[in-house]
């Protein structure tokens, strides 16, 4: 499960983060591209944008059940 106290620093504030467990293996991306970025010189993704509609909420939660090593969390503030 995703730990709010490690959220890498580049996540926007919000409900959905990244922690530091990220293995920058795409599959946020793949699934929520609008609100998840890659830093490719640090190898890890983080959350660029937080999603208002139902739908957008819905491609987030999508990521985050994709995440290999649940890095991704929903819990943030």
């Amino acid at each position: 499960m995703a730990d709010k106290d490690t959220k890498n620093e580049s996540n926007v504030a919000g409900k959905y983060y990244v922690d530091d467990q990220c293995i920058a293996c795409d599959a946020c991306i793949a699934e929520a591209p609008d609100f998840f970025e890659m830093n490719d010189d640090e190898g890890y993704a983080f959350a660029k944008k937080q999603p208002t509609t139902d739908e957008e909420k819905e491609q987030c939660e999508n990521a985050l059940g994709a995440c290999p090593v649940e890095s991704i969390g929903n819990d943030g503030e």
